[in-house]
């Protein structure tokens, strides 16, 4: 059965999720007094807080990307650094999605109930791990809730790009990649693998690796792509990370056109996009990580949200788990 009372004050309305007795939001869609944001993509921490709290890391990423619009008032926590907001026991827990990333548990009248945010399980040197936390009630992201996603492992995929360079010498790569947190994964995994040498990068990207250096994650030589592509270079058998690389690559040498992401694990997933090398590299949890997620938290119920939720909703009633997309979750007596 559903513990008591979670469902009366935890709500999902247009502004997302809502902690009554604490009298604040999780990743809200708009501006709020009180926001506790889980990490720094614009889908999840958005301009114009009155307060908000996050961790260190999220806090600094928020402040490039939003500058003055990053929260009037500021509170940093650490993991596991519990605090009081009205009457809810609020803290974090890594998520290990992307730097600073974290998994919000609120403890209120005896029941816990952790909010995921967005989180992987894969190991990556650029972020914490994802910790699981024992819960009455686990919130989790479905960004691939489907069965049919089931992602190959990262180091098979980074060896399948430098064989491309090796075969392609005269050729530059340039890879899709979104400035925060992507970006920053690739060029671990191939610094992991030994690729040693400089990669050029968009100035968003290039930003963001600074913030990361900030916190002592060393990324290699970065340099940026604009002032080689201006000093009338076509960067052969370099290797270039742009979150929108279709700007540049007509300025490349015969680009490989290559993307890294979980959604092209399908058959034909890369079809239409423009992209020779498609790699299946994801920042999220797969179907099959999603389920051990469950099992880790040991929660009786879990509430999806952030995709697709009816084969989760299925497949945890076979595992003997109470299921429900959130708006029903929130909405249920």
């Amino acid at each position: 059965m559903t513990p008591p009372g979670a469902a009366s004050w935890i709500t999902a309305g247009p502004r997302g999720i809502f902690v009554s007795p604490g009298g604040f939001h999780i990743d809200p869609t708009g501006a709020v007094d009180c926001a506790v944001i889980t990490h720094g993509h614009g889908d999840h921490a958005r301009p114009g807080h009155r307060k908000v709290l996050a961790t260190s890391r999220t806090l600094a990423v928020m402040n490039i990307r939003l500058g003055r619009r990053s929260g009037k008032r500021q509170h940093a926590l650490g993991y596991f650094e519990p605090v009081t907001i009205g009457d809810v026991r609020v803290w974090l827990a890594p998520a290990g999605h992307v730097l600073g990333s974290a998994q919000v548990a609120l403890e209120f009248q005896g029941t816990r109930v952790v909010v995921s945010g967005d989180y992987k399980r894969r190991p990556d040197p650029t972020c914490d791990g994802f910790e699981p936390v024992a819960c009455d009630v686990f919130i989790t992201e479905a960004t691939f809730g489907l069965p049919v996603y089931r992602h190959p492992d990262d180091q098979g995929e980074i060896a399948r790009l430098l064989r491309s360079l090796t075969l392609f010498p005269d050729r530059c790569h340039v890879m899709s990649a979104y400035s925060f947190g992507k970006a920053q994964r690739l060029l671990a995994l191939l610094r992991a693998a030994g690729h040693d040498g400089p990669v050029h990068v968009d100035d968003a990207t290039l930003r963001m690796c600074e913030v990361y250096r900030r916190f002592g994650i060393d990324l290699g030589v970065v340099l940026p792509v604009e002032a080689a592509v201006a000093r009338g270079s076509g960067l052969a058998g370099e290797l270039v990370l742009h979150a929108q690389p279709a700007r540049i690559a007509g300025m490349l040498a015969d680009p490989v056109m290559v993307a890294a992401s979980g959604w092209l694990g399908l058959a034909g997933g890369a079809r239409g996009r423009g992209v020779e090398l498609p790699l299946v590299i994801s920042d999220h949890a797969d179907w099959d990580e999603l389920h051990r997620t469950f099992r880790d938290v040991g929660a009786p119920e879990v509430w999806v949200t952030h995709g697709r939720g009816d084969a989760i909703v299925h497949q945890a009633a076979r595992d003997g788990i109470r299921a429900r997309e959130l708006a029903d979750a929130a909405s249920s007596p």
